[in-house]
């Protein structure tokens, strides 16, 4: 029995000494930029318009095969409609980077940084970030796939938390077919 007891205890001491020298790595991986895609949708009362918007940076970051954590910078100045050519294609980028929606002049850069990640499926994580646009934070909450070196999300932003107020009845009365909603879409397609 007393010899029992001795093999437990140095296999314990065995185990924790092993346990506590060792360390998981996180590793992050950066996107490829020029391989990755941003889409943009934004709907109104009589229809939609959507473009994209460029990644200034981005990096996932693993420990071992699980997704832990992420961070991106997105260039607001890149934004653009891709719906639209000619004069109305120009008249609408410009009104997007102008103070009316993401006052890109004063506003450059946008931020989303994962805050909370879980596991939902085999490939699947429930993530929490905050996201920052116009100098405001606010938490949102979406799911990302990732399969080999790619990544798929797609979030819904309510444009109003960030001070974007444009055609927007949350604030406007009387918009009737001119109203846009608060809502736009983000879907994204990650190289890493």
């Amino acid at each position: 029995m007393k010899k029992l007891i001795k093999n437990l205890a140095a296999v314990a001491i065995v185990a924790f000494a092993t346990f506590s020298f060792t360390t998981i790595v996180k590793e992050k991986k950066e996107i490829k930029i020029d391989e990755s895609k941003v889409v943009w949708k934004g709907y109104k009362v009589t229809g939609s318009h959507e473009g994209t918007i460029a990644l200034e940076s981005g990096s996932l970051s693993f420990e071992g095969d699980k997704l832990v954590g992420g961070e991106f910078v997105i260039d607001m100045t890149t934004i653009n409609s891709t719906d639209l050519q000619g004069e109305y294609k120009d008249k609408l980028d410009g009104h997007l980077k102008s103070d009316d929606f993401f006052g890109v002049t004063k506003h450059p850069k946008a931020s989303l940084v994962f805050t909370k990640v879980k596991a939902s499926g085999k490939n699947a994580y429930e993530v929490t970030g905050d996201l920052t646009i116009k100098g405001k934070t606010h938490p949102v909450s979406f799911v990302i796939s990732i399969y080999g070196n790619k990544a798929t999300t797609s979030l819904k932003v309510d444009r109003t938390k960030y001070d974007v107020r444009y055609g927007s009845t949350s604030f406007f009365d009387g918009l009737k077919d001119k109203a846009i909603y608060d809502e736009f879409d983000l879907v994204a397609d990650l190289q890493f």
